[in-house]
């Protein structure tokens, strides 16, 4: 991409939003903003329905590459920008093919759009306009209106013209945070971290909850998580990750003489406390990773009786998907070879050998009523550590008190 000055960042379904639109159209340019801010000499400005980054001389490339995760942009164009005027979108055009180095018989069309009315040539004039003289410098290329190599755009403004012949597809979805703020249960697994990116592409700001039994889980277990979470902030921004003590809990549980409701136990405390979480950071849901029947905890059964630990929504992105379609996208994304790394955490612990897929509820009541589980939660969400992840960046840690007040 030679003498690239300008991209168009395409907007998706956010078009379909009618009042939220220029609300949602700057929460993506000031995300655009935080990406680029390594690179003063990019600009960023938004038209209604399109954001703009003039590159100043920055590789398009370089920047098409931070952008294509910026949730909201559905394809970004590198375009030439010429005057809008005809000659000068032809040698826009003739540079344009140029770059393109043909060697080889090769087909083309030209598809203009005259946006700005008062332009002295149709849309269907300009098609020709531009065709012949490109026809005529470049004896290897044939017209094919119907599927060519190449297809040359260009597009008439009144302040200016572009022609391009790249889209380049982008992830799509909502905003960053458009839609609220909720709580990711994130393990060491595949799932969550996948169930994590997908509430993400729907507009949903997550903080991460990840239950830590030390010393039976170990550190290195822990920075497995951190680096997931980061994986995440390179395309959610920064995110809180909360690392929860689950050892007392834990350990609690395994004295109940009550082996096979082991899970639906620590299941239902880790629900009670990502919701205390979710009061003090005002969460309005808890995400899970969940596919329905893929392990003993995720019968309908053993959902059911597990949610009913809290009152806050659950999300479950993942809930009909199979495991080769995760683990799909967990590849696409770049968290699976992360997920696979063979560092234990809390729920390989003390697994039964047959665990409850259908728990009785009455029952599993009756057994946490012998625990003093309000006082072990509490501790638990007091002694949670807090991180605050950064794409690519080294950890930041702190007590939630020292960094709240940066982050709110």
């Amino acid at each position: 991409m030679h003498n690239i000055s300008r991209l168009i960042l395409r907007m998706g379904e956010i078009t379909l939003k009618g009042k939220n639109r220029g609300r949602f159209e700057k929460v993506i340019a000031e995300h655009v903003r935080e990406i680029l801010r390594p690179y003063p000499q990019a600009r960023v400005h938004r038209e209604y329905g399109r954001v703009y980054v003039e590159t100043g001389g920055v590789s398009a490339e370089l920047l098409i590459g931070l952008l294509r995760n910026v949730f909201g942009i559905v394809d970004i164009i590198p375009v030439k920008q010429a005057k809008p005027e005809l000659n000068s979108i032809i040698e826009a055009a003739l540079e344009l093919i140029r770059e393109h180095d043909i060697q080889a018989e090769t087909t083309f069309k030209v598809t203009a759009r005259r946006v700005w009315k008062p332009f002295p040539h149709s849309s269907q004039e300009m098609n020709h306009l531009i065709g012949s003289p490109v026809l005529r410098a470049n004896p290897l290329l044939k017209v094919d209106v119907r599927n060519p190599d190449i297809e040359l755009r260009a597009e008439v403004r009144e302040d200016a013209a572009y022609v391009y012949s790249q889209i380049i597809p982008a992830v799509g979805g909502f905003p960053r945070g458009s839609n609220g703020r909720a709580m990711l249960m994130l393990s060491g697994g595949i799932d969550s971290p996948v169930a994590g990116w997908q509430s993400m592409k729907r507009g949903l700001e997550i903080e991460c909850v990840h239950f830590h039994s030390y010393p039976f889980t170990s550190e290195r277990a822990k920075q497995k998580v951190i680096d997931l979470t980061r994986v995440l902030a390179g395309y959610g921004g920064k995110i809180k990750l909360h690392v929860v003590p689950f050892t007392e809990i834990q350990t609690a549980f395994t004295t109940t003489g009550q082996d096979n409701l082991m899970i639906t136990l620590m299941r239902r405390a880790m629900l009670r406390i990502t919701a205390r979480l979710a009061e003090q950071q005002k969460g309005l849901a808890i995400i899970t990773g969940e596919s329905l029947g893929q392990v003993a905890s995720q019968t309908l059964n053993s959902m059911n009786v597990i949610e009913r630990a809290t009152e806050l929504p659950i999300l479950r992105p993942l809930v009909m998907q199979s495991k080769d379609e995760i683990i799909q996208v967990s590849q696409q994304i770049g968290t699976y070879d992360l997920s696979i790394l063979p560092y234990e955490d809390c729920c390989t612990l003390f697994v039964p050998k047959s665990p409850a897929t259908n728990p009785n509820l009455r029952i599993v009541e009756k057994v946490e009523s012998f625990l003093e589980m309000d006082e072990m939660i509490q501790r638990a969400v007091e002694q949670t550590e807090l991180l605050v992840i950064e794409a690519g960046s080294s950890t930041d840690s702190s007590s939630a008190e020292a960094v709240e007040e940066d982050w709110l």
